[in-house]
């Protein structure tokens, strides 16, 4: 196959090109789910197939058939090129479908290797566009020999708008030593009972009930009859470690060779996977900013994730597994990737270490934002938990009634504590050219996000909100989570900070100081619902 440079024929266009012919053999691999079952199936019966079994045999078969016919034609119908300005993919055997895209709307490319695609040479080029947030503005050519879409996403990222010049430097690459983060994660638990019900789920697919397994039985026998204050901490225990092992190996296998670096001074790029390779391009115009992710058990270890604002980069499912620059690493490399991210040092509101004090200190909430905090608390997680507990405890036994204090005695300061560590972690602010936000407990999100790429603000309250004097702001972006949310800002000052981070959006909608009624702050008269005419939205 020849290279995907403009390459114009004399007086015409340049010529079509086909997809790799092991295109054909990446869509026979879901063969893999259906033998597999029957493979199991046999396993557990010792070798006796029944006649389901052979006719769920027939049945793939016959699927295999079509399915290797329908991707030759696919295959067939599928053609691409790159002129001097446009992508042009054609595609359809009924209805042929020709999808056109200029070469300066790539915002970014992304190649993506399964182990079946590795294992064959091929790789899936996706090039996000402008409106590609939904999916829709996504063009995706499955599959490429891995040289192949290398020259491609050079000549499609060749007419990006050139940045400023500037030095090419690696930001980061893995450091096998981060691996004790790799714990601290949500994988560490949820992982081990996510892979539990796929177990569950492929066992009763081919028809096996696993609580009818002779050893399951025996396992829930045995642990039933010894001493349960010493098995629940064993079993946790257990958990805990098997969940600590899959992080460790997923960690392993998501970041092997993690490099990000800025390929030249225009588009940065990470390479990333063990089974699974990954490597994403993104034009630097299009990187809005960056997002400082801190899970609370990462956080209490002393790391962090860095994620890209961009555009181009997918839905949100797509999203997510795009934009991470930076796997579970030192808080102190995360400050440094993302300020490297950003070519300017990350405003971090955090205090300095010796000092208490902060270099970027960031706006502080009013005080009703923490009474909010405590009280969703108190209503959501302590008294539900109590009165159950205490209803259970009338109906059936009084040790449950004891179990109702000790739950409430527990969980009120755990609530209080997470509430005040809610609203510590929550400040906003402007930093030269970025709006910097921070919230969250469970995960403590820090934002610097480019002033000009805000598009839209919406100012939401609720009965509760307004009572408190308190708004939600929500800076519409065209990039990332297509919104970012600033919670429990105070309601007078929320629109003046609004106009000052983004000017030129609500600037005619607020009162200037010689209109501002006395007794009211400049630019605090106009109410949520008031500010927004047509410029921005407000619910209340």
């Amino acid at each position: 196959m020849s290279a995907p440079e403009p390459v114009t024929a004399p007086g015409g266009p340049p010529p079509w090109r086909r997809l790799d012919p092991r295109t054909l053999l990446v869509h026979c691999g879901w063969l893999a789910a259906p033998l597999g079952s029957l493979a199991l199936t046999a396993l557990a019966t010792d070798g006796r197939i029944g006649t389901g079994a052979w006719i769920t045999l027939a049945a793939v078969a016959v699927s295999f058939a079509v399915v290797t016919a329908l991707g030759l034609i696919r295959w067939a119908r599928t053609d691409f090129r790159v002129t001097h300005d446009t992508l042009d993919v054609r595609s359809g055997l009924l209805t042929r479908r020709l999808r056109s895209v200029p070469l300066h709307r790539i915002r970014t490319v992304d190649l993506t290797a399964s182990p079946l695609h590795r294992l064959l040479g091929v790789t899936v080029l996706r090039a996000g566009t402008a409106g590609s947030a939904d999916g829709g503005g996504e063009l995706t050519l499955e599959a490429l020999s891995v040289p192949e879409a290398d020259r491609l996403r050079t000549a499609l990222l060749a007419h990006a708008d050139t940045g400023a010049a500037g030095e090419d430097p690696v930001l980061a690459r893995v450091n096998w030593r981060w691996l004790r983060y790799a714990p601290l994660t949500f994988w560490v638990v949820g992982g081990v009972f996510v892979v539990l019900g796929a177990v569950y789920r492929v066992l009763d697919g081919i028809g096996i009930e696993p609580w009818k397994l002779g050893f399951v039985q025996r396992a829930f026998r045995e642990f039933g009859a010894s001493m349960l204050w010493l098995t629940v901490p064993a079993v946790l225990l257990a958990v805990v470690a098997l969940g600590s092992a899959g992080a460790v190996v997923l960690y392993i296998e998501g970041w092997w060779n993690h490099t990000l670096e800025w390929a030249d001074a225009r588009t940065l790029r990470m390479r990333h996977g063990l089974l699974t390779t990954r490597s994403v391009t993104i034009e630097r115009a299009r990187l809005r900013g960056v997002l400082l992710r801190e899970p609370l058990l990462l956080r209490a270890g002393g790391g962090a994730t860095v994620r890209a604002v961009a555009g181009g980069l997918g839905d949100r499912d797509e999203n997510r597994r795009r934009s991470a620059l930076l796997p579970p690493a030192p808080r102190r490399e995360a400050l440094r990737v993302a300020g490297g991210a950003l070519r300017s040092p990350f405003p971090d509101p955090e205090p300095t270490p010796g000092t208490g004090r902060a270099p970027d200190a960031l706006i502080r909430h009013p005080r009703a934002a923490l009474r909010r905090r405590r009280t969703r608390g108190l209503l959501f997680v302590v008294l539900p938990g109590t009165a159950v507990l205490a209803g259970l405890g009338v109906a059936f036994t009084p040790v449950l009634l004891h179990c109702a204090w000790i739950y409430a005695a527990l969980t009120t300061p755990a609530v209080c504590w997470l509430a005040h560590d809610a609203y510590r972690n929550l400040g906003h602010g402007v930093r030269g050219r970025h709006l910097v936000a921070r919230s969250g407990t469970f995960s403590r999100d820090t934002l610097a996000l480019q002033r000009e790429a805000v598009i839209a603000w919406t100012f939401t309250t609720s009965p509760f909100t307004r009572r408190a004097g308190l708004v939600a702001l929500t800076a519409a972006v065209a990039a990332g989570e297509d919104g970012y949310r600033i919670p429990d800002v105070a309601a007078d000052r929320a629109p003046a900070f609004a106009a000052m981070a983004a000017p030129g959006i609500l600037e005619e909608f607020l009162l200037r100081p010689d209109e501002t009624p006395q007794g009211v702050p400049a630019y605090g008269a106009p109410g949520a619902k008031q500010v927004r005419k047509g410029a921005t939205e407000a619910t209340g």
